[in-house]
């Protein structure tokens, strides 16, 4: 039986087949235009997942769509009508893509697709729910799903049991964990939906001075977790931006203009929201573990990609293991609502054996060596071909002697994280290779470390965590004996003035915090990377 899943039209467009319960494919369509976050119907993903499973548009038994358009759409009208007058500009703005694109999306499947079967729609949180437990390991667990917004849902608690997913409570919008996140990400400059992890990456530059301040005025936190935003400081409701002029008088300054130059006021919000953001994670997470008594977690939703909070789940150990899907955003819809149809709607059985069924998540295009060398010659490109045993040689090394190196081997990694499929690589122990890499070569912000990928074995050795990490979603600190102490001198710094001081034995991928997001590396899901790293470390 072949299913095809699409997350469509809102950020971060995806499709995943699904085979007689398998995860055959599962690609994002920006890999193909290029357009990060590309919201267009993945037509390129539809067509690369179809050719990885063997089969044409006609042999699909089902295509399962992640959200229901029309609950959406119900609640953006409810809001609209519940605040008019105002918002007048954002209703004038979203209703020509509604009626003309977004309502229609049965229809348009069809079209788009050239398909005449049956077109199925999961629940927005249900098809984050089922992209968390059903490719787990566990055969049963607590699932807990957080983002900005779905239909109503914002975050979403439910159990999970062989092959069936039971919702037990939801946060519904415009009270929204990650909204708020977004909202201050806003404030402070960067782009909402895409840069929230700049500012989970600043926030160890800061001191949490303005914790009380948010947890006093902007929201009510409960004691389970839940919580009631004050939308007088918030403006997504009905405006054109996240927060007002209300949100700004809190913290004394307008927001933040991109790229102009952070200080340690934005360093020091930063820091304060993240603490904000964990403690709501940790009630959360204590609060379902009451509730249903499962002792192992799965995490899916875009907060979800929140490694710091992750790590900190993890190190309270709530739950004796947790699992996180590593396409938590919207992409991850398409493969959940694959499988929800699979398991939950058709009630076919669902196995485990101790290993999460997402092959590592290498689940994207690959290219064999005679279209990469045809692809160069038609191009007139220079390169040298090597053996695998001769490039692990040479790339080895070229780290080695500081250099940086360009990975691009076997299939394309499914979600946001480079995993050694699509990464640039470096060696963590130079202390110049952060600034290196990050103004050389990703042009992105100095004070953003690497994450260091380190084999599944040898983690414990550097790393103050006891599980694996195969999808770098889990902060952990360096081990103590692996630090450089700091000097009294030293100490007197803070903020970016921490940022060229040595942290430890491997520099590059230590914050200032000494913590890292670890990805683990396993031999039996990247052979390729696994060999690489072996070498290197020798």
């Amino acid at each position: 039986m072949n299913i095809l899943g699409i997350s469509a039209f809102y950020h971060d467009s995806a499709a995943c087949l699904v085979q007689d319960g398998e995860i055959i494919a599962a690609a994002q369509e920006e890999r193909f235009t290029r357009k990060k976050h590309d919201a267009a119907f993945p037509i390129q993903a539809v067509r690369f997942c179809l050719k990885q499973g063997g089969i044409q548009t006609s042999d699909l038994d089902y295509v399962g769509f992640y959200d229901k358009p029309f609950i959406k759409f119900e609640r953006i009208l409810e809001t609209y009508l519940g605040i008019a007058p105002k918002g007048m500009r954002q209703y004038l703005s979203a209703m020509p893509v509604w009626l003309k694109e977004k309502i229609w999306t049965r229809s348009n499947i069809r079209k788009d697709l050239d398909y005449k079967g049956p077109v199925l729609f999961a629940e927005h949180h249900e098809s984050h729910a089922s992209s968390a437990f059903f490719p787990s390991p566990f055969q049963e667990a607590a699932i807990l799903t957080m983002d900005g917004v779905g239909e109503w849902a914002t975050s979403s608690i439910a159990v999970g049991r062989g092959n069936k997913i039971e919702l037990l409570q939801e946060l519904h919008f415009p009270h929204s964990l990650g909204l708020l996140y977004s909202a201050f990400t806003y404030y402070l400059g960067f782009k909402v939906n895409s840069g929230e992890y700049k500012v989970m990456g600043l926030a160890p530059y800061g001191q949490p001075k303005y914790v009380d301040l948010i947890l006093d005025r902007l929201i009510d936190l409960k004691d389970d977790g839940s919580f009631r935003m004050n939308m007088d400081y918030f403006d997504y409701l009905g405006g054109m931006a996240m927060t007002n002029k209300k949100f700004a008088s809190v913290f004394g300054h307008p927001a933040r203009e991109a790229e102009t130059q952070l200080t340690q006021k934005e360093m020091d919000i930063a820091a304060s929201l993240q603490k904000v953001t964990e403690v709501i994670m940790l009630k959360m997470a204590r609060h379902i573990r009451g509730l249903t008594g499962m002792k192992n977690l799965c995490l899916a939703g875009g907060v979800a990609l929140n490694c710091v909070g992750n790590g900190k789940i993890l190190k309270e150990k709530i739950f004796d293991k947790i699992w996180i899907q590593p396409a938590a955003g919207d992409a991850g819809g398409a493969l959940g609502v694959g499988l929800s149809i699979w398991h939950q709607m058709l009630g076919n059985e669902r196995v485990t054996k101790g290993k999460d069924k997402m092959r590592g998540a290498y689940l994207g295009p690959k290219f064999e060596e005679y279209e990469i060398r045809k692809f160069l010659d038609e191009r007139d490109i220079s390169y040298k071909h090597f053996d695998n045993s001769q490039l692990v040689t040479a790339v080895v090394e070229d780290l080695k002697t500081g250099k940086v190196i360009g990975l691009f081997q076997g299939p394309m990694e499914f979600g946001p994280r480079a995993l050694g499929g699509r990464s640039i690589i470096g060696d963590a122990r130079n202390p110049r290779m952060q600034s290196t890499m990050n103004l050389k070569i990703k042009y992105r912000e100095s004070f953003r470390p690497f994450a260091p990928a380190v084999l599944a074995e040898k983690v414990q050795e550097w790393f103050e965590i006891e599980e694996e990490s195969p999808y770098m979603l889990l902060v952990a600190g360096v081990r103590k004996d692996k630090r450089i102490q700091m000097t009294e001198e030293n100490k007197k710094l803070f903020g970016i003035d921490l940022l060229n001081i040595p942290r430890s034995q491997i520099p590059a991928i230590t914050h200032v915090d000494y913590s890292a997001r670890i990805q683990t590396v396993h031999k039996e899901t990247n052979p390729k990377y696994y060999n690489l790293i072996s070498k290197f470390s020798v």
